[in-house]
């Protein structure tokens, strides 16, 4: 229990329903949905679109989404790959031909959008209203406006010379050539019209006919590889979801193209750890030998499973678990090392992206676990002007020579850091879970579970509990590390810094089945917000 005399947030306690997002609007409407009788996917789906528009730079509808849905009584969730494709002219042999590669602004990080065909497939299966109706709050405050919050105006901010990049993108986003400020009105009136087109006409609406054009004409301007064709084809994709157990709860998430698979493989590591009985100094170098592990191998060995061999079963066994094991010195640092050793070229990090996650546990019993990305902040920047639909830049995680499970390739997807989790027990939702953050993520899950299931915090402490991220050659610390630990790991050769960012941000709804409640948490590094009724 938190110290009520200090700064922080208490758990949100509901007897039927419970929603936690990164936006107080987004949260909003999915409680307005959930009072009204939708369930758990309809508030969901609402949700995000709002947050679509009054949070520009963290997601939209030219950007990707993945979910993990557990249905009332389902012994496993449900998986959806929204993720989007590169065009069918997309290949190695092209980009090294003409000497291009993918730059963040640059048309070809862009792959077809997959978030509005992966909501539609939601509503259609799971839910119990129309995407029409469900977009009508998003439309509201697209149209009529939507007040800045602070986090969002902060990284609108510091995200302002993506957008100035690109004449439309400015034109839409800097009124006056400057962001938007904190606590003033701001209006998407062409996304508006758009996200109205798509609640009276379906998905189509923005996959074919002028929505579609509009996109593919701004991409082909830039030199994009981007048809009609290709986004006409557009489909999200049900999967098979990959767990592991941790401390006597499964632990889903989506499989490959997306880095879920690296968080099981870190907490199939950490479970030869009493973390609980660690001091703060040995728990952070613990955490950053293991993520060191597991994304080492995520970015030699992941990509489209649908389209390259990516090792999963290897990779959960309890061989690679116990070569990734015996490969830690609690006394210092070491570099990672692959198991089974793998002659590839590993692949260059990158900067920490841009996402919303948000999880829905309806009066049945419904839980929702879902996240929405443009990658970047304000994804590529490239707006197309009539539709005014953002696009992201996914594509800059494909690499553009060919031999690497993520080389790009047509219709392929690229590896994703967007994930989603769920944690079961004995065949029934636990807690749909998440944590934004980019390369983060992974990470961010294992810290997430462990603190609730290994230190015994709540949902709201185990989100406010500093976190720390060993990735790219430096290990980042949030502030709320003390400068002991930070010596005491500098000592120990980690090469420490101070996160220059908030690492990530997360939420996570927990079913109390025994007292029949549910307890919520949102992460105090957004603006966001936990109710339940």
């Amino acid at each position: 229990m938190r110290d009520y005399s200090a700064p922080g947030r208490s758990p949100i306690y509901a007897a039927n329903a419970a929603v936690a997002t990164s936006h107080p609007l987004s949260t909003l409407a999915a409680i307005e949905v959930l009072r009204a009788g939708g369930n758990a996917v309809d508030a969901g789906i609402a949700a995000v679109a709002v947050q679509c528009v009054v949070d520009p730079l963290m997601t939209g509808i030219g950007g990707d989404c993945f979910a993990l849905y557990a249905p009332a009584g389902a012994s496993t969730p449900i998986a959806l790959d929204g993720s989007g494709r590169a065009p069918a002219a997309a290949t190695p042999d092209w980009y090294a031909e003409h000497g291009v590669g993918i730059a963040p602004t640059s048309p070809h990080a862009v792959t077809v959008p997959g978030a509005v065909a992966a909501w539609d497939l939601l509503v259609r299966e799971h839910g119990t209203r129309s995407l029409g109706e469900l977009l009508q709050p998003a439309i509201r405050y697209a149209q009529d406006g939507f007040v800045i919050q602070q986090r969002v105006g902060w990284d609108w901010q510091r995200c302002v010379p993506r957008v100035a990049g690109d004449p439309h993108a400015a034109e839409t986003y800097l009124p006056g050539g400057q962001a938007p400020a904190i606590g003033s009105v701001f209006r998407l009136p062409k996304l508006a019209a758009t996200l109205r087109k798509i609640a009276e006409e379906g998905p189509k609406a923005f996959y074919t006919g002028s929505v579609a054009q509009d996109m593919v004409s701004r991409l082909s301007e830039l030199g994009g590889l981007h048809t009609l064709e290709d986004f006409a084809a557009a489909r999200p994709d049900v999967v098979t979801p990959v767990s592991t157990r941790y401390r006597g709860y499964d632990v889903y998430e989506c499989p490959p193209a997306g880095q879920g698979l690296a968080a099981l493989m870190m907490l199939n590591v950490l479970s030869h750890y009493d973390v609980g009985a660690l001091s703060d100094l040995d728990r952070v170098h613990l955490f950053a030998e293991v993520c060191k592990q597991g994304y080492h191998h995520r970015d030699v060995l992941f990509g489209d499973a649908a389209l390259a061999q990516v090792p999963i079963e290897h990779l959960l066994s309890d061989a690679w678990k116990a070569a990734a094991h015996g490969a830690i010195d609690m006394g210092r640092a070491r570099e990672p090392e692959i198991y089974p050793e793998i002659q590839r070229e590993i692949a260059e990090g990158r900067a920490h992206k841009d996402t919303v996650y948000l999880c829905v546990v309806d009066r049945d019993g419904n839980a929702l676990s879902l996240i929405n990305s443009i990658f970047q902040g304000f994804g590529s920047g490239i707006l197309a002007p009539e539709s005014g639909v953002l696009l992201h830049n996914r594509g800059l995680s494909f690499r553009t020579e060919g031999g690497h499970p993520n080389s790009v390739g047509p219709g392929k997807r690229p590896m994703h850091t967007i994930i989603p989790g769920m944690l079961m027990k004995d065949g029934q939702a636990i807690a749909p879970f998440g944590v934004m953050g980019g390369h983060y993520q992974a990470m961010g899950h294992m810290e997430l579970l462990s603190g609730i299931l290994d230190r015994g915090l709540d949902v709201q402490e185990a989100l406010d509990a500093p976190r720390s991220f060993a990735y790219g050659g430096t290990l980042e610390v949030e502030g709320g590390i003390s400068d002991a630990v930070m010596a005491g790991l500098i000592e120990r050769g980690h090469p420490a810094i101070r996160a220059p960012l908030p690492l990530g941000g997360g939420q996570i709804i927990w079913i109390d089945r025994k007292a029949g409640t549910l307890a919520a948490g949102s992460d105090p590094r957004k603006d966001g917000a936990a109710l339940g009724y």
